[in-house]
């Protein structure tokens, strides 16, 4: 049997790599570079073998995916932001095996998924990120799933972590960590005044929203935070409609969970939107997640057939 070991929401705001260069950004994100090689060393004295990330920069349009190629080697620009991240290296090994496994399990389970592992696919930078500190070395390997999800349910998204979860837990030989990788709210500076807000919140709503939301977490106040999150997602522009949350809080129990979080690096704003590394411990799955049925309870996420978030 397997273990997920540790799970995680992470930052991935391109300006950690404006940090690590010369000028106006440098040094600006240490405390976030920090927080990932905090994290990393974390998965390492856990025995994780594999880190698999919830990417809020890969969007898909039909079904779920993970890209599980034996290997990623290339340079990566984002088409988003090329003034960000320009030419960055990245080399990791993947995981096609449990890529595989993760993909049936959730097609087991009712979820359809599909693993890519004989693909030319690179990963996108919610992925490339924080694995530039947690993963230099290449100790992890990596699997990367899509989580800019633009016509899923968010419901759909908490059952395939949980299935993932007991792919992992059941199937397979080996230790695991999960990252969600993405922001809190996501509302960017308006065009021409980005340089204005590289350290601010594009608005106060907003940045109280996620003061609000980071205080419920550390509070463990996961039953009503599930309830809000449909329209904290859509009102808080929640990055990648927070596909990346709901995965995540699947695979730790949905509203049956109870554990606070813990805040490895606080919440800061980066142009315009809201940032966060925090740790949400891994406590063992309630028995009765799979007898759930429909409900009009934010347990429905684990109940083939449910009424939608």
């Amino acid at each position: 049997m397997g273990k997920l070991a540790l799970a995680a929401k992470v930052t991935h705001v391109p300006s950690m790599y404006l940090s690590e260069l010369d000028g106006p950004q440098k040094g600006t994100r240490q405390a976030a570079i920090d927080g990932h090689v905090e994290i990393g060393k974390r998965c390492r004295a856990l025995g994780v073998d594999t880190i698999v990330v919830f990417d809020t920069h890969w969007l898909v349009n039909a079904g779920y995916h993970i890209n599980c190629a034996p290997h990623f080697k290339g340079t990566y620009t984002s088409n988003e932001l090329p003034h960000f991240i320009s030419n960055m290296p990245f080399e990791y090994d993947g995981n096609p095996g449990l890529g595989r496994l993760l993909a049936k399990t959730c097609n087991d389970m009712g979820v359809a998924t599909l693993a890519h592992d004989a693909t030319s696919l690179a990963p996108e930078y919610g992925t490339l990120v924080p694995m530039r500190y947690m993963n230099a070395d290449r100790h992890f390997k990596v699997i990367s799933v899509s989580a800019l999800c633009m016509v899923h349910y968010l419901d759909d998204s908490a059952r395939m972590g949980w299935a993932m979860r007991q792919a992992v837990e059941q199937h397979y030989d080996g230790t695991v960590a999960f990252l969600a990788s993405g922001s809190l709210s996501h509302r960017f500076a308006q065009n021409g005044m980005a340089p204005e807000y590289a350290n601010k919140m594009w608005s106060p709503f907003l940045e109280q929203l996620d003061h609000h939301v980071v205080g419920m977490w550390q509070r463990g106040e996961w039953k009503t935070f599930v309830q809000m999150l449909p329209e904290y997602a859509a009102k808080g522009h929640g990055e990648g409609f927070m596909h990346d949350t709901a995965m995540l809080l699947g695979a730790l129990g949905w509203d049956h969970y109870q554990t606070p979080a813990e805040i490895v690096t606080p919440f800061f704003p980066s142009s315009g939107t809201g940032q966060i590394n925090a740790v949400f411990p891994v406590t063992p799955m309630p028995a009765n997640l799979a007898g759930i049925g429909r409900s009009n309870s934010s347990s429905a996420p684990f109940a083939a057939g449910a009424s939608r978030l």
